[in-house]
């Protein structure tokens, strides 16, 4: 019961409101609040009043706009960014060693020796060009089927809106000038260009033009090798590149001997066979015990230089890279070359970049929160923004072309690209690639991992071996690796390799919040303190006179609408109400009649006169008095 009664008590509370009007309480407020400035309003002059609410509103609003300002800041959420340095045992970093060839010619001959034929002949045709002193008049027909699928073109652009286009092997094809076959003034005025079509003998055609001729012979070379090695089986490209005990002659950790046993192989598109040293996939990362070139990874290695293809790889070394353990090796993004016939020493920095996340920065952790399937997880590698571009564009090529690059790894059910089944493949790949639209689609879609080790290297060369000492050693390795006593290496297929950590002293970049909450309330704070001398009691001084606006206007608002509805009723009925003796009086001559209706048969009772209000039974009640209802107390 006390509950009900202090619940009732509230509610009449609540029903009062506050007992000011907006006036009263207003002046009440400029009375007894802590701020400076509304006091002088009330309590000056007629002219100090007017100078005081002009400079009370004047800080006012610099103070809103301030605390706008320092909001908005807070939530940029922008970060500053701090260096330390610090000094530990690191964990020596996973290499990968590569050749710059990926396949050894003569294994991989039989597939491309049409391809060969025909790019022979089209070089013979631009630097050779007087007819009839050609070789290949000699030689077996050519494959032009294969050619006119990519075919090689020159073209004169000088007039833009009528360009001229000469196919190498049409001899009998008239150019500007009436030149027949190529000419030397052909060959000067007209450029190398690779002409690709959404299908064969399609108009619809677009041409990829090159400054040299020799940028164009590699990127037609690459297209139509690609086809053709997309069609063969993994196992066999795997068979087809270059073996680690062929390639790797030599190791040495430390003080520990190793071999190319320790290495972990895998296939990659663009250089074959790659080799992974401690890439702690089967068994734990190895630590450097101390820095300096004595304690790194010393390499020698055989890239058999004179079993390259001729035509795919113009560079000759070793491709390698560092990186950390369990990730995937981009090597065309972030590899090295080193040179043939020199030890190459690379002294190794670390790089610790530790990055806040949401909402700070648009980074992932492991990249589960990024919308693009990454195709590398097939290799169990860690995320990284390489592996979501790559995945993001062969999604994409799988979308639009109907099958993937053979550069990238494959979604489930999905064939590589080549020239018989996707005819206009390379059409389709190279407008993909050029297409800053899909670019952008995959930028906006990838993140950068907020955790990442960047390894800096110096790199230092010099001639190995030396001329005193290259006799004794290549019979040394040439002995060791093929039990013979002839020199089967030379200067042009070995390299010597160094990779060691230059110093155990580390760098940490790390991001912070560079606006905290606590920031945010002390300069929101201080600008209310500096401009209106006010502090949070005043705020909540502020916020009380609201909420008994608020208050007083629910009631006014509660009383308008009683007093519209009762304006209503008394426009229905217009004359005075009834009083309980004509209501008594009322309800017995309706008895009456009722009693007569039913004495004659036939009789109805009748209606009442127009304008005549009901009677009101309920005013008849009794109504008890304060304190003796059946809820009351008293006994």
């Amino acid at each position: 019961m006390n509950l009900k009664k202090y619940l009732v008590r509230a509610l009449h509370r609540l029903q009062k409101g506050p007992g000011y009007t907006y006036k009263e309480l207003l002046v009440w407020y400029c009375d007894n609040t802590n701020t400076h400035g509304p006091k002088r309003i009330i309590k000056e002059g007629p002219k100090k009043k007017l100078i005081w609410f002009f400079l009370t509103l004047l800080f006012a609003s610099l103070v809103f706009w301030q605390w706008g300002i320092l909001i908005n800041t807070y939530l940029s959420y922008n970060v500053t960014s701090s260096l330390s340095i610090g000094f530990k045992t690191m964990k020596f970093p996973a290499v990968t060693i590569c050749n710059a060839n990926p396949f050894k010619y003569s294994e991989v001959k039989p597939l491309l020796k049409e391809l060969d034929r025909l790019i022979e002949a089209a070089l013979e045709r631009i630097l050779q060009p007087t007819p009839g002193n050609s070789s290949e008049n000699l030689s077996q027909p050519l494959d032009l089927e294969l050619w006119n699928q990519i075919p090689l073109v020159l073209i004169d652009e000088h007039d833009k809106d009528n360009p001229v286009i000469l196919d190498i092997f049409e001899t009998n094809q008239t150019a500007v000038g009436n030149e027949t076959a190529l000419g030397n003034e052909t060959i000067k005025k007209y450029k190398l260009a690779v002409k690709l079509c959404s299908h064969q003998g399609s108009d619809n055609c677009t041409y990829r033009n090159f400054s040299s001729a020799a940028q164009a012979v590699t990127e037609w070379y690459i297209l139509q090798s690609t086809s053709i090695l997309s069609k063969v089986p993994l196992h066999e490209r795997i068979r087809m590149g270059y073996q680690a005990e062929d390639m790797i002659l030599a190791c040495l950790y430390g003080a520990e001997p190793c071999n190319y046993k320790n290495f972990t192989q895998i296939y990659h598109p663009d250089h074959g066979n790659c080799y992974i040293f401690n890439w702690g996939m089967d068994e734990e990362a190895l630590n450097s015990s101390n820095p300096g070139a004595e304690f790194g990874l010393k390499l020698i290695l055989d890239i058999s230089q004179q079993d390259y293809i001729p035509y795919l790889s113009s560079a000759a070394g070793a491709r390698l890279m560092l990186h950390q353990q369990k990730s995937f090796p981009f090597l065309k993004d972030q590899g090295i070359y080193a040179m043939a016939g020199t030890e190459t020493s690379i002294g190794v920095l670390v790089d610790e970049l530790e990055r806040m996340g949401y909402p700070y920065s648009d980074c992932t952790m492991n990249g589960s929160d990024v919308p693009v399937k990454n195709l590398y997880s097939q290799y169990n590698t860690s995320y990284s923004i390489q592996a979501c571009l790559r995945s993001c564009f062969q999604n994409h090529m799988v979308e639009i072309c109907g099958c993937g690059h053979y550069m990238f790894p494959l979604p489930e059910g999905v064939t590589y690209c080549n020239n018989q089944d996707n005819p206009g493949w390379a059409y389709c790949y190279s407008s993909l690639r050029s297409s800053i639209k899909q670019r952008q689609i995959c930028i906006d879609s990838c993140k950068e991992t907020c955790n990442d080790t960047q390894y800096k290297m110096t790199i230092s060369m010099a001639d190995w071996p030396s001329e005193a000492s290259e006799d004794w050693i290549f019979h040394i390795l040439s002995y060791e690796r093929d039990m013979s006593t002839n020199v089967t290496l030379d200067r042009n297929g070995i390299i010597k390799l160094n990779i060691y950590f230059q110093e155990y002293n580390y760098r940490t970049i790390s991001e912070s919040a560079a606006t905290t909450i606590v920031w945010l309330l002390s300069s929101l704070g201080g600008q209310f303190g500096f401009w209106m001398g006010g502090s949070v009691l005043c705020l909540i001084e502020f916020g009380e006179i609201i909420i008994d606006s608020l208050w007083i206007t629910i009631i006014n608002v509660i009383g308008w609408c009683k007093g519209l509805k009762q304006r209503r009723a008394r426009a229905r009925y217009p004359d005075a109400p009834p009083t309980v003796s004509e209501l008594v009086e009322a309800h017995t001559n309706l008895g009456f009649q009722h009693e007569a209706v039913g004495a004659v048969p036939g009789a109805r009772a009748l209606p009442p006169e127009p304008g005549t209000p009901p009677p009101n039974y309920d005013s008849l009640r009794v109504q008890p008095l304060d304190g003796l209802g059946p809820d009351s107390d008293t006994e």
